[in-house]
């Protein structure tokens, strides 16, 4: 394992702003994997911190298979991270969506730039990432489908649930759409927790990334198959939204079977406790997305949910 500084940022205020990387094995470029990008993304950075314990040992037993180096970047904004801060603690913009970044830009885009011209190139690119809303995921792998579909690579994972989305106008800056653009087969994992450490969550996710090398022959480790994932599009999924305002008090979380009709959520009155309204599941199958938030306003997603066929 080699312990490498990618990136030194001077600041007026504090010590310098660096990334680190953790490279393992050596020749072609096969592997790299990005966590926090985040300065709430707590989760994601604890999986990083896990995959770099478990491949140390791996490389110590000689089970990084000849030829392939891995790349682990376990934390891309701490300084955010630091004040509890989930965007760049500056001027509030976010990393994820300045690639493939500026060199002569803002700081964020120089980060990207210089995050970018590091990780580009490698066969497999691998981001932990989270969601814009606070809530808890199944674990799953989504893909972009930018014109190159990964999705039987994406199933070696074993995670449950392979999630097609197709990229809107804003998504061009994302870290996975430009990995794919420049020749990296791109995948970002979805841990079910963000700003909290679920450990339970947080070794299935690093497990799949490890079960994932094991079957693509880039190390050496064997373990439980994992799950034969399903492959659903984005657009095939039931988004139920809030149709009031108030106190959200969920009876159902994610990764629990419901039969069309059953009561998944009620929303009370803040200020007196009466209900305001029952939320009912508009279809039989599995909550895929539960929101984690004391209130909610009015139309806001709450839950998604994949369909039984």
């Amino acid at each position: 394992m080699k312990k490498e500084l990618l990136f030194d940022l001077k600041s007026p205020y504090r010590s310098n702003f660096q990334i680190h990387g953790f490279r393992f094995g050596e020749g072609k470029k096969t592997v790299a994997i990005v966590g926090a990008m985040r300065g709430d993304e707590v989760q994601q950075q604890f999986i990083c911190s896990q995959l770099v314990k478990n491949l140390i040992e791996i490389e110590k037993k000689g089970l990084i298979r000849k030829g392939h180096e891995i790349l682990v970047i376990p934390s891309v904004n701490h300084y955010s991270m630091n004040i509890n801060k989930r965007f760049w603690a500056m001027d509030n913009t976010d990393i994820n969506r300045m690639f493939p970044g500026y060199g002569k830009g803002e700081t964020t885009q120089r980060i990207a730039a210089a995050l970018f011209e590091v990780i580009k190139g490698y066969k497999y690119g691998i981001h932990l990432a989270s969601y814009y809303l606070r809530g808890e995921f199944i674990p799953h792998i989504r893909v972009m489908d930018t014109g190159f579909r990964y999705s039987e690579t994406a199933q070696s994972f074993g995670l449950p649930y392979v999630l097609l989305s197709e990229p809107t106008f804003y998504d061009t800056t994302l870290l996975n759409y430009n990995w794919q653009i420049f020749g990296t087969q791109a995948f970002t994992v979805y841990s079910s927790n963000t700003d909290s450490i679920n450990k339970d969550s947080a070794k299935i996710a690093w497990k799949s990334i490890l079960r994932f090398m094991d079957k693509n022959r880039i190390i050496k480790y064997k373990m439980h198959p994992g799950y034969v994932s399903s492959v659903i599009n984005e657009k095939s999924m039931h988004n139920i939204v809030s149709n009031h305002g108030g106190i959200l008090y969920l009876k159902k979380l994610a990764n629990k079977e419901v039969k069309a009709g059953d009561l998944l959520a009620k929303i009370l009155d803040p200020y007196d406790g009466s209900l305001r309204s029952e939320i009912v599941a508009p279809v039989s199958g599995v909550i895929f997305f539960a929101l984690q938030s004391p209130l909610v306003s009015q139309n806001t997603l709450i839950y998604r949910m994949v369909k039984y066929i």
